[in-house]
């Protein structure tokens, strides 16, 4: 029990080094929140919640025995719903910053500060306000499935930090919803993502902003790289849109994009106007090597442009960076269990998935420092080892212990199966009210 104790002030400290009192009532009166001070007011709601989450999102009762106090599970409840959403984001985006501005200056990318922007998905509770908010899969009748929010998600390459989140319904593009992420964004930064975002008019975009850009090429897109090839007519098919520039080595080139006449749905007639005619981008191909892979061929498009400063080679480098988001997602997802979540509200399903990015930031914050004291960069330190130090039974106040260093295996290549069955219980075919008449009917 003493061992037990200590833990749980160790974790209850961290947590209010991490996300300060005074940086809760901050972002709440930035947020135009106002609270009276209560037993449950905004400051120990969030210190529980994140314990909550942190502890693998556990049941509301368990936090009785977590916070060392009597906790009401119905107004835990009602105080996380007074809780803004923006009061958790902000808290998000400060903690961020506040762990980038300390780590340190090998955290980039030939001095550029590099992001990374996936998408993913969780499930939420079936209740009707989460179907209508999120949607289900179109392959599960109504009744049968689950409301699965999306998440669009940027993270700092080198720090694993989660700079924003957003909650998306299911069946929304990334495209339509990336630039709520720009604001995030300055001179000086290089966006990586996958053919997903690759676009001239959000290439254009992060060019109006000074935002260099990295992304695989659209499969619809075509590219040309050989020499002397004729320019696009009107009414041919099969041939690039864009006009070479100048060649700049084997697969290597740079090209003008051509806005498009017709603009996205999400974008206004203003907007798209304000765009440049013409974006000047470089266009790169590699062959990947190794066994296992299943991509053999990788076409970039980038507006890193200077052949000196991003040779060809650099740029694959930075492109092979973009593939440790689905470890990220893995850490968030499997790790610390977000892969189901709890809320039964809309807005609480939120709020949710920005307490678990607060979360794995915090274990983040933990490897950055286990990085520096290690000699290491902070990719290589174990997250769930990490986890299992903020959760262990340190003194208050000690310093983060030596973590595990994950071995470097570039080689490793292992076949896509699992050695253990699934499980086959039978699946819902119906609506359970419908199924339970069917077993009434039956018994009669």
């Amino acid at each position: 029990m003493v061992s037990i104790a200590r833990a749980l002030s160790r974790i209850k400290g961290d947590v209010r080094s991490f996300v300060s009192d005074e940086s809760i009532r901050h972002a709440c009166r930035a947020a135009g929140h106002s609270w009276r001070e209560r037993q449950l007011g905004p400051v120990e709601t969030v210190h529980l919640f994140v314990l909550q989450v942190i502890h693998f999102n556990t049941a509301i009762r368990h936090l009785r025995h977590l916070a060392g106090h009597a906790v009401n599970a119905a107004a835990y409840c009602e105080a996380r719903m007074r809780l803004p959403l923006d009061v958790l984001r902000s808290l998000l985006r400060d903690t961020a910053a506040a762990a980038r501005a300390g780590a340190a200056s090998s955290c980039r990318w030939c001095g550029l500060r590099v992001l990374l922007v996936d998408g993913s998905s969780t499930i939420a509770p079936d209740t009707p306000a989460s179907q209508r908010a999120f949607g289900q899969p179109s392959n599960q009748k109504p009744g049968c499935g689950f409301p699965v929010p999306k998440i669009l998600a940027l993270f700092d390459a080198l720090s694993g930090m989660v700079l924003e989140a957003l909650c998306l319904p299911l069946f929304t593009h990334e495209q339509s919803s990336v630039w709520r992420l720009h604001p995030m964004l300055g001179k000086g930064d290089v966006l990586v993502g996958d053919r997903g975002f690759c676009s001239y008019v959000h290439l254009a975009m992060l060019h109006l902003r000074g935002v260099s850009a990295l992304f695989r090429m659209h499969q619809r897109q075509i590219v040309d790289f050989r020499p002397g090839r004729k320019p696009h007519r009107k009414g041919q098919r099969g041939r690039p849109r864009s006009r070479v520039v100048r060649r700049l080595g084997q697969h290597d080139q740079l090209v003008a994009w051509i806005r498009p006449k017709a603009k996205p749905k999400w974008m206004t007639a203003t907007q798209f106007q304000a765009l440049p005619a013409e974006l000047k981008v470089r266009e790169v191909r590699y062959h990947v090597k190794g066994r296992g892979r299943r991509t053999r061929v990788v076409t970039i498009a980038t507006t890193l442009l200077n052949t000196d400063l991003y040779p060809k080679e650099k740029v694959a480098e930075l492109y092979g960076l973009r593939w440790s988001v689905e470890t990220h997602f893995a850490e968030l997802k499997t790790t610390l269990r977000m892969r189901r979540i709890k809320s039964q509200t809309p807005d609480g399903v939120r709020k949710e998935l920005a307490v678990y990015c607060l979360v794995y930031n915090l274990v983040r914050h933990i490897m950055l420092h286990a990085a520096e004291q290690q000699g290491t960069t902070p990719d290589r330190v174990s997250f769930i080892d990490a986890l299992r130090w903020l959760l262990s039974a340190a003194t208050p106040g000690e310093a983060v212990a030596s973590l595990v260093i994950n071995p470097r295996r570039p080689g490793r290549h292992e076949p896509r199966v699992i050695k253990d069955l699934q499980d086959s219980y039978r699946k819902m075919t119906l609506p359970r009210s419908q199924m339970r008449r069917r077993l009434d009917l039956a018994k009669r």
